[in-house]
């Protein structure tokens, strides 16, 4: 029997409509998913019924798109392994210090609204002496996949990102690291099932802005089309309601401290998960040959890295 969290009526008609969910076939869906990887001798991985649920509202519930993504999600990881490490758990100093630093908000919202969710990445509110960009993606991924456990406005209505620039100084810029920031979005396109409606850069300094198509150069093209850029303060409140807001972006939510906090429980209710997915992973020594060997090498990154795009009948 399946153990999935029934959707509120908004995003089950949401999750009907545009992902070709079927309520009464969703647990056969699911199992017929937990078996495909459970055969798969070169996966291990996570097999909760939500976590698989994500996978297959990620593809419209297409089973076949759903392995694909799927194997991809623990294949590419590899290819950052910067970001996919061992410093990829909630017990971390590392990263229960840019938790509380603010660098990386979730924003609450109410229980009814269908919309996507938001995340603010606050690029200038970091010390590049002692963190990296790379470290603040590795925060932001494990929030991400919390997201697939539990967040069913991300599985179904998708996710946005707004990236804050104030703040932001030269050494900020520099430790973006654009091909990096090119991976991680590639991977979150290619891999995560939870969809990417938009990446909206704020608070642009007229130095970034004037560069900023530089930046863009590094996006895939389907990525490219979901970015804007603003000098505009106020362009935060086209993306997000005021409501929700903490009050530092002058909205009526609570503070950053406040979503700082809840974000650091919820990340230590994670340990387990996150200490039992140090384990898990692909091995392509082991994968089977026929019908599910990766079948084209080319780089899903062009010249800038080492996915591989698979092909999986």
């Amino acid at each position: 029997m399946s153990s999935v969290r029934p959707l509120k009526p908004a995003l089950l008609t949401i999750a009907i409509q545009e992902l070709n969910e079927i309520p009464q076939q969703v647990p056969q869906d699911i199992e017929a998913l937990r078996e495909w990887v459970l055969k798969q001798p070169h996966l291990r991985a996570c097999t909760n019924d939500q976590f698989l649920l994500a996978f297959l509202r990620g593809t419209k519930f297409s089973l076949e798109r759903a392995k694909e993504k799927f194997d991809r999600f623990y294949t590419l990881q590899r290819s950052i392994p910067e970001v996919f490490n061992e410093r990829r758990l909630a017990t971390d100093p590392q990263v229960l210090d840019i938790i509380r630093m603010g660098v990386l908000l979730q924003i609450p919202m109410d229980a009814d609204d269908p919309g996507p969710r938001v995340t603010i990445i606050r690029a200038g509110f970091y010390d590049t002496s002692k963190y990296k960009f790379q470290d603040i993606i590795r925060v932001g991924s494990m929030f991400g996949e919390i997201m697939m456990f539990e967040d069913d406005n991300a599985t179904v209505s998708g996710y946005v990102e707004i990236m804050d620039m104030s703040g932001v100084t030269g050494a900020h810029l520099f430790a973006l690291q654009p091909q990096l920031l090119s991976k991680f979005s590639t991977y979150a396109d290619e891999a995560m099932p939870t969809r990417q409606k938009g990446i909206h850069f704020i608070n642009v300094p007229a130095a970034f802005e004037t560069g900023f198509n530089t930046l863009r150069s590094f996006f895939p093209a389907k990525i490219k089309n979901r970015i804007s850029v603003s000098s505009d303060p106020a362009a935060i409140f086209d993306i997000v309601r005021s409501e929700y807001l903490p009050k530092e972006y002058k909205g009526t939510g609570g503070s950053i401290q406040d979503i700082s906090r809840a974000m650091e429980a919820k990340l230590s209710s994670y340990a387990p998960y996150f200490q039992e997915s140090q384990n898990f992973g692909a091995d392509d020594k082991l994968r089977e040959f026929g019908d599910h060997m990766p079948k084209d090498h080319r780089s899903s990154f062009g010249a800038v890295g080492s996915f591989r795009k698979l092909e999986i009948d």
